[in-house]
């Protein structure tokens, strides 16, 4: 029978539990990631950016088997050099970022990558593969893509086809050449902060991924607009390049080395200086090869003529001569308009992978973040009531237990 006493205990005991619920309940509560899907019909592909963040240690070899890329891809997006000593062996520490590049076709209606392909392995799981990823696709989403259920369990040596993410926009933004990158949202980044990272503003994020509210959660994947450089007004013989702002790209049997400079966003063609077979690299009637350009002083300025890249076809590369004059001028002489190796620590506006990598792939936070910034989530707890709140926590904890204890 129960007394007076223990009624009047519950009684007591009963605004406490519900103070503990309220508190708990929404550390409990399941939220499902947001992310822009790009409806489409078309069956073409675009060139696209996926943001990763590594998991653990991992050498360029594994990332580019991990996506089934080449090694070249990866140093090209990433403005990595290839001539970097000891850059087989090297290892990348976990949390370095990674800017992943992936085609995106159009697929069931809507743009996503399914060309890379796992094979699961021995104690593998939907949520281990999932993060081996580094988050931009579910286990959830590998499951339902490969149809992986109770009835049709994961099995060792199983090909499983992995979802990436991606959007093409027709590779514009606001009418200017743009790369998009899926990129997924860390703990306590904001619009401001990732928008002030890769050189965007915080409207434009939030018109590029139809987002109505000002909100992100982390796991939350952005469509980012990369800023890119377009050969489409050059004249290109059959070969059309689009390469996103800071990074290069290798063509023409990687003969040719494309930079995307962050200063004019035009592309910059010179010698790889990677391959030892190339002909065809120096202009017609001239000592100019490609890339190279001789300036001309004259009393109004300086003429420049440049030995430019016109594309490839066939094994032969197509190159011509182009003038033009400049009020300013650096003087008489032969100079290589970018280096064959431009070195990846020279890009101060967009991410690039440098050695050793960064240990933290999180931007730098804004200098209003966590004070008056209204779009920053970061918390403005001081340290010492973090410990109050901790030991509170604890207390309420303890008085779970003690509640239930009494009330069954």
């Amino acid at each position: 029978m129960i007394t007076a006493m223990e009624s009047q205990m519950k009684f007591l005991m009963m605004p406490i539990l519900l103070l503990v619920l309220f508190v708990l309940l929404p550390c409990s509560v399941v939220t499902h990631a947001k992310s822009m899907i790009e409806p489409c019909s078309s069956s073409d592909s675009c060139t696209s950016l996926l943001s990763y963040i590594l998991p653990y240690d991992s050498k360029l070899s594994e990332i580019a088997y991990r996506f089934q890329l080449n090694i070249s891809d990866i140093l090209a997006a990433n403005s990595i050099n290839p001539k970097t000593p000891s850059l087989d062996t090297h290892i990348f520490h976990a949390k370095s970022f990674f800017k992943i590049p992936i085609m995106c076709p159009c697929v069931d209606g809507i743009r996503r990558s399914i060309s890379t392909i796992y094979t699961v392995k021995p104690a593998d799981t939907l949520e281990s593969i999932s993060e081996s990823y580094g988050g931009v696709v579910t286990g959830q989403q590998i499951g339902s893509t490969n149809n992986i259920n109770a009835m049709n369990p994961l099995m060792i040596d199983q090909p499983l086809v992995i979802p990436l993410p991606c959007t093409c926009f027709n590779n514009v933004d606001n009418g200017f050449p743009a790369v998009y990158m899926s990129y997924v949202v860390q703990n306590g980044e904001s619009f401001r902060s990732i928008a002030t990272e890769f050189g965007t503003t915080v409207t434009d994020l939030a018109a590029v991924n139809g987002f109505g509210q000002l909100v992100l959660d982390p796991g939350d994947i952005l469509a980012i607009p990369i800023p890119a450089c377009s050969s489409a007004n050059l004249n290109w013989h059959n070969e059309s390049l689009i390469v996103p702002n800071g990074s290069y790209a290798l063509t023409a049997s990687n003969c040719i080395k494309c930079v995307c400079r962050p200063d004019n966003l035009q592309l910059q063609c010179s010698p790889s200086g990677i391959v030892a077979s190339c002909t065809n690299l120096q202009c017609k009637d001239s000592d100019l090869f490609i890339g190279d350009s001789y300036v001309n002083r004259t009393n109004t300025g300086c003429n420049v003529t440049t030995c430019v890249y016109r594309g490839h076809l066939g094994g032969k590369i197509f190159r011509s001569l182009q003038n033009s004059s400049q009020v300013q001028c650096p003087g008489n002489q032969n100079f290589n308009a970018i280096p064959p190796m431009v070195s990846p620590y020279d890009n101060p506006h967009v991410p690039c992978i440098g050695l050793p990598p960064q240990s933290s792939p999180a931007p730098a936070p804004s200098p209003n973040m966590g004070r008056d910034d209204p779009y920053s989530q970061k918390s403005n707890i001081p340290s010492d009531k973090k410990e109050l709140l901790n030991r509170a926590l604890w207390y309420n904890s303890l008085l779970v237990g003690a509640a239930f204890v009494i009330l069954f």
